[in-house]
């Protein structure tokens, strides 16, 4: 089916737009990274789905043809691999994704944290890792076990990467920027540090992380990156092959404890700040250390390497 025929089945507004099955949304999403399409398509495609919004049914579909497509890069057997999407950046608290990066890669798992900037407003994982001089990958790169690999969206998925940069013709998000969160860019075993900005995206997230079978953690991230705030818990929930669990509660109550952190949130500070932690001279922030202690408790629960999703 053409793009076409698809458009005015989602093109329709708000109210009388038609959801795609799981199988029209593959073949859609295809056409689309297949490279084939016109700029006037792949622009009507991402306002139509603005103003409707996709089905996690939709969802699972664009991941699914997104994944046949990807360059991926091969994964260690011994444990699975850590994998953070990293696209969000932050506006005013330091990013910390690459602290819960080198924390994870210290517990012997090989970690993987993918990105593109997306807005230029904000500091990205990518400037801190540049600014602890940490070398991004390539597509021959290996990930190790210990070792944490920043790779941009570009070198396994260039024709993702041009879907991403339409926000900077067009000023609007698409369903590329939700399917970035969820998307597995690993050979091999792999768990999945998902996170969400608003409530309703924590329902369509949780069910399309069960459509794809994903194993996954889902947090609301902090300034939409899959990182604990450091100042309050947040809840987190556990995905083995799609079965979801709680993990832990959202932290209520007035906080009579808040961490040292940067005054700003430049990458430099940053780095600076991430080193002094991984140093001993700073406490770990105790959010993003639960974090990483339920992380490992998950990693352990996939049937993969010994574990069942849900011990008695």
């Amino acid at each position: 089916m053409g793009i076409s025929a698809y458009l005015k089945e989602i093109g329709r507004g708000k109210d009388g737009a038609r959801p795609l099955t799981r199988e029209q949304a593959a073949d859609l999403m295809g056409q689309l990274l297949d490279g084939h399409l016109s700029d006037l398509e792949v622009g009507a495609f991402c306002l139509a789905m603005r103003i409707k919004g996709e089905t996690p049914m939709e969802m699972a579909g664009f991941l699914d043809a997104a994944s046949n497509q990807l360059d991926r890069l091969d994964s260690p057997a011994q444990k699975p691999t850590l994998v953070i999407p990293s696209y969000n950046g932050s506006r005013k608290l330091p990013v910390l994704t690459p602290l819960l990066a080198m924390l994870l890669a210290r517990k012997g798992f090989a970690v993987l944290v993918h990105g593109s900037t997306t807005e230029t407003t904000r500091v990205t994982s990518e400037q801190v890792f540049d600014a602890m001089g940490l070398p991004k990958a390539q597509k021959s790169t290996p990930l190790s076990p210990g070792e944490v690999c920043f790779v941009r969206t570009d070198i396994f998925s260039p024709a993702l990467q041009k879907l991403l940069d339409v926000r900077r013709v067009v000023g609007l998000r698409n369903p590329a920027h939700s399917m970035v969160k969820m998307l597995n860019p690993v050979r091999g075993p792999a768990l999945l540090v998902c996170n969400h900005t608003h409530p309703e995206y924590a329902i369509s997230m949780t069910e399309t992380l069960s459509l794809i079978r994903a194993h996954a953690m889902l947090l609301r991230g902090t300034e939409g990156e899959p990182v604990a705030d450091p100042r309050r818990i947040p809840a987190m929930s556990g995905f083995v092959n799609g079965q979801s669990m709680p993990m832990a509660p959202l932290q209520t109550g007035s906080l009579t404890d808040l961490p040292t952190l940067p005054l700003d949130n430049s990458a430099v500070t940053t780095a600076n700040y991430i080193e002094d932690v991984l140093k001993g001279h700073l406490p770990v922030p105790p959010p993003i250390a639960h974090q990483v202690a339920l992380l490992c408790h998950l990693a352990n629960l996939i049937p993969a390497f010994g574990g069942e999703a849900f011990p008695p």
